[in-house]
């Protein structure tokens, strides 16, 4: 069994009107609660990891706010090294810091890999592309596809938080991908798409079609249907980012692609990093909190980064697969989770199930904390975030 049923937690929800009251929870610490995850994966990379680092990244959720001093190990000063580049259709940065057994050059070569191991996998798991293995099954949709093994992987990921959301994610949504167009893809003047035609499309959403045969690495998707794994690929490619880098004997570094984030390890002077969760109705770089982290990832949905507002509603890219039109439940969503992966498919679940139902599915998970902004603007912590998530202000109101 992979996981325990979710449980109703009790969660710490704080009203935005809050004034000194919720200062007050800001500086409080709280206590430390784990769930029980079991699900077995002996495939799945370890990317356990840690990380320090005064980041100045591309425009994202998650960022790192400070760096501390550079102390010394085993009489070496560590030497931090930064590296931006451009894959899956975001900004990637690593921020490592050197150690007694790896120097410069040898830090410089490993980054070098881990770029390279994100662009193989990107080009297997993009739904963008034809020739990829998603591509390829998209194309051929009604007949069986091989696959390889890392895509096999992701697709039995997805199929599993599938399930464990009662459909709140599915991959099989990408069948409206081209309904809904935000971001470089939107229109100068959006126009919502024709609800029969959404209704049309809705109808063939349903992961529970696809036909997946883990064994012989093959995957059949009902004819006119598609999948893709944008909400799941890029958590997965950044975890091989950090094994890569954990192989080449790093231990304190960044890997952060878009709003997708891993920390290995702490600060050069111990201390623990620190990053700040985006105000979704602030301006970019304004946060309503911050996170400690080490050795564990974060990923933030939100509705703020692609949208666009008609008649008063905002419309944005993360669609609940069970109505065709963008989930109301959430504002933001940032999950703290021990792998980039479960992050980065958790954060979409539980944005689109809201506040209660996706507590509890974060609670069933072993590790995993969730930080919700709910649709009128409340603040939720779960309860595994104890002492790691400070307050700072209410965050902004507005559509």
């Amino acid at each position: 069994m992979r996981h325990r049923m979710p449980k109703l937690v009790t969660a710490k929800c704080v009203p935005c009107s809050l004034r000194r009251g919720f200062m007050l929870l800001a500086t409080c610490s709280l206590a430390l609660m784990l769930g029980c995850r079991h699900k077995a994966h002996e495939s799945r990379p370890s990317t356990r990891a840690s990380d320090a680092v005064k980041s100045n990244v591309a425009p994202s959720s998650l960022v790192a706010l400070s760096s501390g001093s550079s102390g010394p190990e085993r009489d070496v000063t560590p030497s931090k090294v930064e590296r931006k580049d451009a894959a899956m259709g975001t900004s990637v940065q690593f921020i490592v810091y050197t150690n007694a057994q790896v120097n410069i050059a040898v830090a410089n070569a490993a980054i070098d890999s881990a770029i390279d191991e994100i662009r193989r996998l990107e080009a297997l798991l993009s739904e963008w592309r034809d020739d990829s293995d998603v591509g390829r099954v998209n194309q051929a949709s009604g007949d069986w596809v091989n696959v390889r093994p890392e895509t096999a992987e992701v697709i039995d990921e997805a199929l599993w938080i599938s399930r464990a959301s009662h459909g709140a994610f599915d991959i099989t949504f990408h069948t409206m991908g081209d309904l809904w167009k935000f971001g470089t893809a939107g229109d100068a003047a959006p126009q919502l798409p024709p609800r029969a035609e959404v209704d049309k499309r809705r109808a063939l959403v349903n992961y529970r079609r696809i036909e997946f045969d883990r064994v012989k690495g093959r995957v059949r998707v009902p004819k006119g249907r598609k999948i893709g794994l944008g909400g799941i690929a890029k958590g997965y490619i950044v975890d091989r980012a950090v094994a890569t880098l954990k192989r080449a004997g790093l231990r304190s570094f960044l890997v952060q692609a878009g709003g997708d984030l891993y920390g290995a390890g702490h600060k050069p002077d111990g201390s623990h990093w620190v990053t700040g969760i985006q105000d979704p109705r602030g301006p970019e770089g304004s946060y309503f909190a911050t996170v400690e982290l080490e050795d564990h990832a974060f990923s933030t949905a939100g509705d703020y980064a692609r949208s666009y507002v008609i008649n008063s509603r905002r419309y944005h890219h993360i669609i609940d697969p069970r109505t065709g039109y963008p989930a109301t439940a959430s504002r933001s969503v940032t999950v703290y989770a021990p792998d980039a992966l479960t992050a980065d498919m958790i954060d979409d679940a539980v944005f689109i199930m809201g506040p209660d139902k996706g507590l509890a599915l974060a609670d069933s998970l072993e590790g995993v904390g969730v930080v919700i902004v709910d649709a009128h603007n409340k603040v939720w912590l779960s309860p595994q975030l104890a002492g790691k998530v400070t307050l700072l202000k209410p965050p902004t109101d507005g559509i």
